[in-house]
């Protein structure tokens, strides 16, 4: 009852406040008399006070309007409420004061004592002040106790965990309870009079429990992935929502704020530990060099922009159909302190003359190629689409490479181009096996000098199309999630991952080579989307359900890095090796080239889709319209 009662204050009405204020005037003018006459009853009562405490009332009512002492909201009291609340009280005195002497100028006697003012004075300042002090108070415990405050636990009991703890202990829906730390000389110790506990694996769900942790908050920068991913799933079982702090350099303007704590994404999860490449090689090859990316506003290509140019290219020229994404970059790098000359071109790599235009003008020195349409169903319904862009594309940008003296073109492939099950996996298989004959083709010509160089891998975490970003979607709109098979699995890496690979391969080929990259453990797709639920606070099968609709047209159950045929020779990098794959004559896959050309506007897409199973027999089609092929293979 008196719960309710509270929370349906919400402001109490002036008039109540003007009516305390007076009633605590009226009381003070009355102990001021009682505490004048030395509580002697028969000398108050020949004193007049009631007629005394009635003037002071009305001369407190005049001041309480006059300064507006009542219009400060109780809850909230402050300096500038105390100082109205003075000014008001002393006004009142002061009133009272001329009160007497025109009372004792007329009738030689004092309406009220001078005494009784001061006493009164005194009395009413400190009641008036303190009663609005006592109901912020009251009210902040109310709050406090009402409003159930949030369990934090901090791993990590360093610097940064001490500033994490201040920003938390901020608010008032959390409290910091304790601190997880590997550090066993700090374990058992108090930080901030708060206690720190071992972070040993097989005791956190157990301290989780005991201590009653609702959010536990990760500060320390160097946790691997393993023991990020165990942490994540201990939390998930105990229903502990997991944050975790952005690095010191990304603080707003160097100081954390509670709005950059932010939930655990997927893709923090999902990578692996950083790869460390020799980045001094990678500045010498890029250094004062003319570069040309195609592809430049796409998941990768953007991404090679931002990475290369921090390597003082001497130009960088940037291709992509894409009008809005390529004026996202071009808004992006301008912002970036680079003395390279940035050039932009809304173009299609299938476009021989304007291709032939722009290596004419600026003659570049690297190509990194990664212009390509990905999307597997979309690919299958469009065969054509795929051969013109991803294989006539790419033996134009390679023929024109080799006439403009490129020395080296970078190509960025797929694992799906591994025994492939879909249109796009094996027009990109047919892209690697024309560069990789080219360039063993080109080798025996002495004044040809163009190396040509394959990097295969898995999908990249937040490219478009990527499944992360549509269960993130699904999510946001209640769901449900949909999955095409409960047993898909693939390989998953970061975005900048993938472009320090691209841009090593590039530096450490010599040419010809395909190069992939140790991509981990496989994920099962339905186990991502559950997680991706967890971590959103809600429960599958509960709050968002996951449905299955079936593997779409040539889509794989599993990625493969390599056939059963291929084999790996390691490098100098223990993540990055080299594919011993199949190689073809040159002259043989010219001729196929030649044919897709004049197949690719024809309108037997049967005809096109056998021709690239003729050149590649380990394309299979799956849940695809081109089964039949196989069929009749």
């Amino acid at each position: 009852m008196f719960v309710s009662l509270i929370r349906t204050i919400k402001i109490l009405p002036r008039w109540v406040i003007v009516f305390i204020d007076l009633s605590i005037i009226s009381f003070s003018c009355f102990l001021g008399y009682l505490l004048r006459f030395n509580f002697s009853l028969p000398e108050l009562d020949h004193s007049g006070f009631v007629k005394g405490i009635f003037a002071y009332t009305v001369l407190g009512a005049i001041t309480v309007f006059a300064t507006s002492s009542y219009k400060g909201i109780i809850r909230y009291t402050g300096l500038q409420d105390g100082a109205r609340i003075i000014t008001m009280v002393f006004l009142n005195a002061l009133l009272a004061s001329v009160a007497n002497l025109v009372t004792h100028y007329n009738f030689e006697i004092n309406l009220i004592p001078y005494s009784v003012i001061v006493i009164t004075f005194l009395s009413s300042s400190l009641l008036l002040f303190n009663y609005r002090l006592l109901v912020k108070y009251f009210f902040a415990y109310y709050k406090n106790a009402v409003v159930k405050k949030s369990r934090v636990v901090i791993y990590g009991a360093g610097q940064t965990g001490i500033i994490t703890r201040h920003v938390i202990d901020s608010s008032p829906r959390m409290q910091t309870v304790g601190f997880f730390e590997n550090d066993k000389n700090k374990a058992g110790k108090l930080l901030d009079g708060v206690k720190i506990y071992k972070a040993d694996t097989d005791d956190i769900e157990r301290l989780i429990r005991e201590i009653g942790v609702d959010e536990l908050v990760i500060t320390v920068r160097d946790m691997s992935l393993e023991k990020k991913n165990e942490l994540v799933d201990i939390c998930i079982q105990n229903q502990v929502k997991i944050r975790t702090v952005p690095p010191v350099d990304k603080w707003v303007k160097g100081e954390l704020s509670f709005n950059q704590i932010k939930e655990i994404n997927i893709e923090d999860l999902l990578g692996r530990e950083s790869i460390r490449l020799d980045r001094q090689n990678v500045k010498d090859d890029l250094r004062a060099k003319r570069i040309l990316i195609t592809g430049a506003a796409g998941s990768i290509g953007s991404e090679l922009v931002r990475q290369i140019i921090q390597y003082d290219p001497a130009s960088l020229v940037l291709i992509d159909q894409a009008e809005s994404d390529l004026y996202a970059i071009e808004r992006e790098i301008k912002a970036i302190d680079s003395r390279a000359n940035i050039t932009l071109y809304l173009a299609d790599i299938t476009n021989r003359e304007r291709m032939k235009a722009i290596f004419d003008y600026h003659k570049p020195e690297i190509v990194y190629h990664a212009a390509a349409y990905k999307h597997v169903p979309m690919m299958e319904s469009n065969p054509s689409e795929a051969v013109l862009c991803n294989i006539l594309g790419t033996k134009l940008l390679a023929d024109l490479s080799v006439e403009y003296g490129v020395s080296k073109f970078v190509m960025v492939s797929t694992d799906k181009a591994v025994n492939p099950t879909n249109v796009m996996g094996c027009s990109k298989r047919i892209a690697e096996i024309y560069v990789q004959s080219y360039n063993k083709f080109l080798s025996g010509a002495a004044a040809i000098s163009t190396s040509f160089v394959t990097t295969r891998f898995g999908n990249v975490l937040g490219s478009s199309g990527s499944v992360i970003p549509i269960f993130k979607k699904q999510i946001q709109a209640g769901g449900p999630i949909t999955v095409t098979h409960p047993e898909v699995t693939r390989y998953f890496m970061t975005i900048p991952e993938a472009c320090q690979l691209v841009l090593e391969a590039g530096t450490m080929g010599n040419g010809g080579e395909i190069f992939i990259f140790d991509m981990g453990k496989a994920i099962k797709i339905v186990d991502l989307a559950k997680k991706m639920v967890y971590l959103s606070g809600l429960e599958p099968g509960r709050d968002i359900d996951i449905i299955f609709t079936g593997l779409r047209e040539g889509e794989k159950l599993y990625e493969e890095l390599l056939t059963k045929s291929e084999n790996t020779v390691a490098t100098h990098h223990a993540k990055i090796m080299i594919a011993k794959v199949k190689e073809y004559p040159y002259e043989e896959i010219n001729r196929y080239v030649d044919l897709f050309n004049d197949l690719v506007y024809d309108k037997n897409e049967l005809k096109m889709v056998a021709l690239m199973k003729e050149l590649v027999p380990e394309y299979k089609s799956n849940y695809s319209r081109y089964e039949v092929l196989d069929k009749l293979a």
